[in-house]
């Protein structure tokens, strides 16, 4: 029989050692888990959501009256002539004078610029903006008179016109109703996987709202943040919640 060499005891015994421990953690690491398991058993996280299809019922259109002069003065003055012809224009479209918001002349110096493109201390001129606002709640006209810009511009108009802003202002008013609507989708959800599993949902154990998600109308954009579109005038509305419901 062969014998075994003293120096190989510690060897053995360090390596029984090791083993032993490795069981003991493991078996440790494994009751974790199933204690985990079976805490995470008796509840179910659930995302439920509703969407609703609304049309706009504000709209904004902005524009801008630019021109440049050789001194202050003379544009000055022809920007406030070409304003006024924009405010005649708007009175003869239907759009009251409350509706126009008329914000601070923007001045800006114009200086000549060198072969090399820098910037020399020559002063060229005076370039003047008058920007103007039409805020209602007549979208319809806010529309059409967006896009009959054109006819100031042919009379010689230097008008600047951006796509008109539609606004859903009622989001507020219908909140509480449409997370009331992804609540019970929540709820019809956790109850089909509880069926699979062969369990009964029990109740809300809690409930975390997500942000609003106001779209253009079939898009699939959506953002962490929410979204508020203001380029359509037909959109979309979702609202999100996740809910934890007792599960026996």
């Amino acid at each position: 029989m062969e014998t075994v060499r003293s120096e190989r005891f510690p060897q053995l015994f360090w390596g029984m050692v090791a083993l032993g421990l490795g069981l003991v953690i493991a078996s440790l690491i494994g009751a974790a888990t199933i204690r985990k398991v079976k805490s995470a058993g008796n509840e179910i996280e659930v995302t439920g959501s509703f969407k609703k299809q609304v049309r706009s019922d504000y709209a904004v259109w902005k524009s801008a009256i630019a021109i440049q002069g050789p001194d202050l003065q003379g544009a000055s003055a022809a920007v406030a002539a070409d304003a006024q012809r924009l405010r005649q224009f708007l009175r003869a479209s239907g759009i009251a004078d409350s509706a126009i918001t008329a914000k601070p002349l923007e001045t800006e110096a114009l200086y000549r610029t060198s072969e090399n493109g820098a910037t020399t201390s020559d002063l060229m001129g005076y370039k003047v903006t008058q920007r103007i606002e039409v805020r209602s709640a007549d979208v319809a006209r806010i529309t059409q008179l967006s896009q009959r810009a054109g006819e100031l511009i042919a009379q010689g108009v230097p008008l600047g016109s951006s796509s008109v802003d539609y606004l859903y202002t009622q989001l507020e008013r219908v909140r509480g109703e449409m997370l009331a609507d992804a609540t019970r989708d929540a709820k019809q959800r956790a109850e089909a996987i509880a069926k699979a599993a062969g369990a009964r949902v029990g109740g809300v154990r809690g409930a975390r709202m997500g942000v609003f998600q106001v779209t253009p109308r079939n898009s699939t954009e959506v953002s962490d943040y929410g979204m508020n579109d203001t380029s359509s005038l037909d959109k979309d509305v979702t609202a999100v919640v996740r809910v934890t419901f007792a599960v026996d």
